[in-house]
């Protein structure tokens, strides 16, 4: 019914490569590792493949049990916006929408013993996962998750325990479910006069869909999927989109920047005229190799 997730930054490979965080998760009721993986840090995306994974191949926990980092959940530090302020709560962190998008309860302990069930996990790790690295020489993150991925199955085997009641409470997702449409990062975004929709350096035209011809002023929502592709959404429905073209400025910056180098590559060598210490003579002076 519970998992507890957590991430273990440690030197795993012992000096044949870099500092890499272990995610992963632990069945409270098992003592069974469901997944996990390494990353070069402990990030948004690596929770979200985590749980990711764990639908795919288990189903739906009840409930996520977590140490409260920024990941999970808001600092009560923070400001709250306008919007924040009239809706009445705080908008979620990315991976908090996610849990609420799939129904998971999230619980938040407040002490490291609280985690003990996990604590204990990367203390077992450390000692039987880093030599498993060494054996197998690993020295990067492709081949440590390789060895990771072999290790778990034989972990499990071994130490995991059946749990007091039989069954499983892992609930399936409903019919229509689209992995790509609940594991991924959402943002609000408004599309401008020219119907182009931007999203940091990525600029997208928005195409004719659903029968409209255009979207100006529109609030949409951007997916952007965790293979880096992005998606827009208009009232449930995906519209169809293409990159734009450049903006006029750095079209005319681009432009210059050109002509001035064929410019510099074509043009004859330069002489310059200057007086001779006799009157009426002169004699040309060639720049050297380096004069702009």
């Amino acid at each position: 019914m519970l998992l507890q997730i957590d991430g273990s930054r440690d030197d795993w490979l012992e000096v044949r490569g870099p500092y890499l965080t272990l995610v992963g998760a632990i069945d409270d009721a098992t003592g069974k590792v469901p997944y996990g993986l390494f990353r070069d840090q402990e990030d948004t995306q690596g929770y979200t493949l985590l749980l990711c994974q764990i639908v795919e191949s288990h189903g739906i926990p009840q409930a996520l049990y977590h140490d409260g980092h920024g990941i999970f959940e808001r600092s009560q530090r923070e400001t709250e916006s306008l919007e924040e302020q009239l809706m009445g709560r705080r908008n979620p962190t990315q991976f908090g929408r996610i849990m609420e998008e799939m129904g998971i309860i999230s619980i938040t302990s407040r002490s490291p013993q609280a985690r003990g069930r996990i604590e204990r996990l990367w203390g077992t790790f450390q000692d039987r996962l880093v030599s498993e690295l060494r054996l197998a020489g690993a020295r990067s993150l492709k081949e440590s998750n390789q060895v990771l991925w072999d290790f778990l199955p034989r972990y499990n085997w071994r130490f995991a325990v059946p749990a007091a009641q039989p069954g499983s409470a892992y609930s399936q997702p409903g019919e229509g479910f689209i992995p790509d449409e609940v594991f991924c990062f959402k943002y609000r975004r408004t599309v401008g006069p020219d119907n182009v929709m931007r999203l940091g350096e990525h600029r997208l035209q928005i195409m004719p869909t659903n029968g409209r011809r255009g979207y100006a002023r529109a609030r949409v929502e951007v997916h952007e999927r965790l293979d880096g592709s992005l998606a827009v959404y208009y009232q449930g429905h995906c519209l169809a989109t293409k990159p734009a073209p450049p903006e006029a400025p750095i079209l005319r910056v681009r432009n210059n920047r050109v002509i001035s180098n064929t410019i510099d590559e074509f043009a004859p060598p330069v002489t310059v005229a200057k007086k001779a210490s006799q009157p009426g003579l002169t004699h040309h002076i060639k720049p050297g190799p380096n004069h702009p």
